[in-house]
């Protein structure tokens, strides 16, 4: 007997010394590879032939181990702390503005409704010379933000140049109650089919989202359908994915686990009350800035059937991060798990390239099933039931934006209308005068077709190419350079739609913005087609 019991635990006492070996071995390669790296940074600090920063010299090594890893994971020196806090901790107050460096200074480019900004008077287009009586000349946009952050309550003084005006304006903005609206438009966008924007997941979204769908509800007893649009929505809250969810889902149901090395730490998210509408057909809008509670809240209802998506597919960042004190005022903030939806799979995306999330096939995804038993995969974003092909941007309108040639135009265009028509009504007309404006300005650009030319221009001159050769190349060059010249013509279109929709914020904001974009908009078209046809139930298996 005594000889059984022997054998039973020959293998467990085997398991037991190679699993602490293994421990050991591990700990013993962290501590040598440590004592490595401290000579390594005492040699270069000692013998270097030039003078060293510490601090910089550590932070290089340090950002190099974090870039080794994913994207969200950062170390922050004592020197960062305070835009850490803001980033990370929430613990200050902006103005309620977007800016962007242009030329010499960071400018205006945004200006929310009911914001410290708008109430002090600042405008799209203002140009911010000092902050606090000091020069604001050549400071980078992170510089300024980091000053006009500060304490809900506080003041800081500026001093904007505007446009249309000679001398400076000083402004004095108080900091706080700047957040931005996470539902800033909801409404009906075809008989009987709701839509509502969601554009963050910050306090209350869940609660914003189902007040939005209870007012299109008793707006319209008979409404059939709502478009839930989440594109560009690069997340935010986890508690307010799960109630965002729970405006459409039984309470009780589960939205999401979280799982990873710490087993104690591992975690189930369930909805906790009822549903505003558990029934209504639901039509998720994402895109590849769709990140994160955005890619919860879609592949949740995905999961159980709940709801079809529509667009392209998503970003892929199902990852949780904690901060950790490492002393010295530093800290870090990593990744301790990832993020498993209904049907177990995890939507992070498993592949990076140059810090972007890199297209994985279909084919090397892993599959699992929805309540219905439909196939979905993991390993990179949620893949949207219905795809719709993405706009493509054409280079002289990336160009335009790049070199902030719209932002320009519509500044000049308010300054010469003081008012427009209603957000619905409105309609950018003088585009033979933005022609006029582009020819103006310094615009240029290279199309890509230059690009390719130029590269091989490049490659045959180090080969020293025939005269022939050369003369058919400029012949090539010329004749590109004509077809640009059409190009603000040809593609006056999309041109014309973002004059439109950048000349609405101006006068009515975010709200108009929205409302102005959807009056051309290929994925909603798409989405109420789904609502409002049999392909609803086709898709989802009802």
């Amino acid at each position: 007997m005594k000889r059984k019991y022997l054998y039973l635990l020959l293998p467990l006492i085997a398991c037991l010394v190679f699993g602490f070996k293994a421990i050991n071995d591990k700990y013993f390669e962290i501590s040598k590879n440590i004592e490595i790296f401290s000579n390594l940074y005492k040699e270069l600090n000692t013998n270097y032939v030039d003078d060293l920063d510490p601090g910089a010299l550590m932070k290089i090594g340090a950002d190099a181990m974090m870039n080794s890893l994913d994207p969200y994971t950062n170390y922050f020196s004592e020197t960062q702390i305070e835009g850490f806090q803001y980033l990370v901790e929430g613990k200050f107050d902006g103005i309620g503005a977007e800016t962007k460096k242009i030329g010499d200074y960071v400018t205006i480019t945004d200006v929310f409704k009911n914001s410290p900004a708008l109430k002090a008077g600042l405008k799209a287009g203002d140009r911010i010379t000092s902050i606090n009586a000091a020069d604001a000349k050549g400071k980078s946009k992170s510089d300024v933000l980091n000053i006009l952050r500060g304490a809900p309550g506080t003041e800081v003084e500026l001093q904007v140049s505007r446009p249309g005006q000679e001398e400076l304006i000083d402004v004095v903005v108080q900091r706080g109650g700047s957040s931005v609206p996470n539902v800033p438009y909801s409404g009906f966008v075809e008989d009987h089919i709701g839509y509502i924007s969601l554009t963050t997941f910050t306090n209350n979204a869940g609660r914003n989202v189902a007040n939005a769908l209870r007012d299109l509800k008793t707006e319209d007893p008979d409404i059939e359908g709502v478009v839930l649009d989440l594109r560009g929505n690069g997340g935010g809250l986890l508690r307010e994915a799960i109630n965002v969810s729970n405006v459409f889902i039984d309470k009780g149901e589960e939205v999401v686990s979280t799982r990873g090395k710490v087993k104690d730490w591992d975690n189930t998210y369930a909805t906790r009350n009822d549903p505003v509408d558990k029934d209504i057909r639901v039509a998720v809008l994402i895109n590849n800035k769709s990140a994160s509670a955005s890619e919860i809240v879609s592949g949740v209802l995905q999961d159980l059937d709940r709801g079809v998506l529509v667009g392209q597919r998503s970003y892929g960042k199902g990852l949780v991060q904690n901060t950790r004190d490492i002393g010295y005022n530093a800290k870090i903030k990593l990744t301790t798990a990832k993020y498993y939806i209904p049907s177990g799979r995890c939507i992070q995306s498993v592949e990076y390239e140059n810090g972007e999330p890199k297209d994985i096939p279909d084919e090397q995804r892993a599959k699992f099933k929805t309540r219905k038993g439909r196939e979905v995969l993991d390993g990179g974003g949620v893949k949207p039931d219905v795809f719709v092909e993405p706009g493509k941007r054409p280079t002289i309108v990336k160009a335009l934006q790049d070199q902030d040639i719209i932002f320009d135009y519509v500044t000049q265009y308010v300054l010469d209308h003081p008012e427009i028509d209603s957000a619905d009504a409105f309609t950018f007309e003088d585009y033979d005068g933005f022609i006029r404006f582009v020819k103006k300005s310094a615009f240029e650009y290279k199309t890509v077709s230059e690009t390719k030319l130029a590269q091989l221009r490049s490659a045959l001159e180090k080969e020293e190419m025939d005269e022939a050769i050369a003369s058919e190349m400029e012949k090539s060059a010329k004749l590109i350079e004509k077809e640009k010249e059409k190009h603000l013509v040809q593609y006056q279109d999309e041109i014309r739609h973002l004059i439109e929709q950048d000349i609405v914020g101006r006068y009515y904001y975010q709200y108009g913005k929205i409302r102005n974009r959807l009056k051309n908009d290929a994925d909603l078209t798409r989405a109420i087609e789904v609502l409002k046809s049999d392909e609803y139930d086709l898709i989802l298996g009802n």
